[in-house]
């Protein structure tokens, strides 16, 4: 159990990556994979697995369930880990849908390769954004997340992220009134995308460009 609940209403950073640093992707089918779980995990509806809800046809043509637990703010898998930055809106939702993703996702992927154990490094990571400042931070990291670190290029097609969302904005996985939110306080897609390059940049020259397999240490949220 977490020391520290987490709360309704408010804004976190969650994170996680593979045990042992190894890639959660092996091809652009397990990207699509985990994309679909995102969509469809988001609900308090119960559901077994994916497989059930195509059998039954319940899978929605939207991101958005009627009854969602969490909306996503922004997000960025990268081939061996991920970045989300999600508000909580019932209790015990993000719990719940990052529990559904990780195990769902790891089931997949076990059968998949034929192997058992854990896929993920633990449950998750989690950091509440306490203030503006430390927000505005963490959503331009999480947001371009894949410019940190030095990508295959044999890898590059294993990543996907929200900034295509904002910088088009066309929100699918992100949600619609967070994501106009988050624009209008830029004031704009070019200066949000300015924004966000700009805290690439800083991060990159204090980590002196972190390699894909090195620590992804969290922002000071000072």
């Amino acid at each position: 159990m977490r020391k520290q609940p987490l709360v309704t209403g408010e804004y976190y950073h969650i994170y996680n990556r593979g045990v042992d640093k190894r890639d959660i992707f092996d091809n652009k089918k397990d990207v699509d994979r985990l994309i679909e779980s995102i969509c469809e995990f988001n609900r308090t509806e119960a559901i077994t697995s994916l497989s059930n809800l195509r059998k039954t046809n319940q899978i929605a043509p939207k991101a958005l369930s009627e009854n969602p637990l969490i909306s996503i703010i922004a997000y960025c898998l990268n081939p061996n880990h991920f970045h989300f930055v999600l508000k909580q809106l019932v209790d015990g939702g993000i719990a719940k849908f990052m529990q559904k993703l990780q195990a769902g996702y790891t089931s997949y992927f076990n059968i998949k390769n034929s192997r058992t154990g854990s896929l993920f490094q633990g449950t998750f990571k989690s950091q509440l954004i306490s203030n503006e400042n430390y927000f505005k931070k963490i959503i331009g990291y999480t947001n371009k997340n894949y410019k940190i670190h030095k990508i295959p290029k044999n890898k590059i097609n294993l990543v996907f992220a929200s900034d295509y969302e904002y910088e088009n904005n066309n929100f699918k996985i992100v949600s619609q009134a967070e994501g106009k939110r988050i624009l209008e306080i830029f004031d704009g897609s070019k200066n949000f995308k300015k924004h966000c390059d700009e805290i690439v940049e800083i991060i990159r020259r204090e980590r002196e460009k972190v390699p894909l397999l090195g620590e992804d240490n969290l922002l000071d949220s000072a």
